[in-house]
C-alpha cells in the first residue's frame, strides 16, 4: 500500500465522504504529532478490531496506525482490503490481508496473512538503539504473523488512517482501536495538545508527566469512497 508519507496530523484535513480522482485518498482518522524537539516516539502499540471488509469490496482499502520519521518515511502495518490479489496480498473476498510494511519511497513489506471481521491485530512498533532500526510485530489475536525491520530516522508523530487508492472504495465500517500506548524518549508534558481528529473519538491522557501516553479506545465512524 503505497500512501503519502504526510505529517501524521495533516490526515485530520479530510472528511467523511470522500470524491476523489484516485490516486490515493484519506478517509476519517485520529492524528497526533509532532512531538517535541527534543524527543522521538521509542514505542507505540494499538490493538485494531477489524471491521467488515467495505462494501463494494472494490479498490485498495487500507486501515493502518503509522508513526511519520525523520528520515521521511512512514512506518505504517497495514489491513488491505483487496480481492483481486494485488499489493502483495491473497486473492481471496471477504478478508482483511494483515502485514508489517513500512514506506521508504518504496513500499517494504513483511509476510502477508488473511483475517475476516471481528479479528484483533496488534501493531507494535519499538526503536531498537542497537540497530538504530524500528522493529515492527503483528500479531492476529496474539500470534506473531508478520515482521519488519527498517532505518527510518525516529518517529515525530503517531496517528491512524483509513486510505483509498486505484478506485473508489465504496463504504467503509466504523472501526475501534483499543489498548494504544505511545512511549516517548523524553517526556512530552504537551503532546495531547497535538491531537487532531475527523470522525473520530478517543481521550489521549499520561499518568507521568508525559512519558507514556495511551488511549483507552479510539473509535473510527464509518464513511464512504466514491
Amino acid at each position: 500500500m503505497k500512501t503519502a508519507a504526510l505529517t501524521i496530523a495533516s490526515l485530520s484535513t479530510f472528511s467523511q465522504v470522500v470524491f476523489a480522482d484516485y490516486g490515493w485518498q484519506f478517509g476519517n482518522a485520529f492524528s497526533t504529532g509532532p512531538v517535541a524537539t527534543n524527543s522521538f516516539i521509542r514505542e507505540s502499540t494499538t490493538t485494531l478490531v477489524l471491521p467488515e471488509v467495505n462494501s463494494p469490496q472494490t479498490g485498495n482499502l487500507a486501515l493502518w496506525p503509522g508513526m511519520g520519521t525523520s528520515g521521511g518515511d512512514l512506518i505504517q502495518a497495514l489491513a488491505i482490503s483487496v480481492a483481486d490479489g494485488s499489493a502483495g496480498c491473497p486473492k481471496e473476498s471477504g478478508k482483511w490481508c494483515i502485514v508489517a510494511s513500512t514506506l521508504e519511497g518504496s513500499q517494504q513489506m513483511g509476510d502477508a496473512v488473511s483475517a475476516g471481521a471481528g479479528t484483533q491485530v496488534t501493531m507494535d512498533y519499538k526503536y531498537n538503539d542497537s540497530t538504530k532500526k524500528y522493529d515492527q510485530t503483528v500479531s492476529v489475536d496474539g500470534k506473531v504473523v508478520s515482521k519488519l525491520s527498517t532505518d527510518s530516522g525516529v518517529a515525530q508523530g503517531w496517528g491512524t488512517a483509513t486510505e483509498c487508492q486505484s478506485a473508489a472504495c465504496g463504504k467503509y465500517a466504523s472501526h475501534k482501536y483499543i489498548n494504544t500506548k505511545i512511549i516517548m524518549d523524553v517526556a512530552d508534558p504537551n503532546y495531547a495538545q497535538t491531537k487532531g481528529t475527523t470522525g473520530a473519538s478517543g481521550e489521549l491522557v499520561t499518568n507521568d508527566g508525559g512519558k507514556t501516553w495511551t488511549v483507552d479506545t479510539i473509535t473510527i465512524e464509518g464513511g464512504e469512497f466514491v
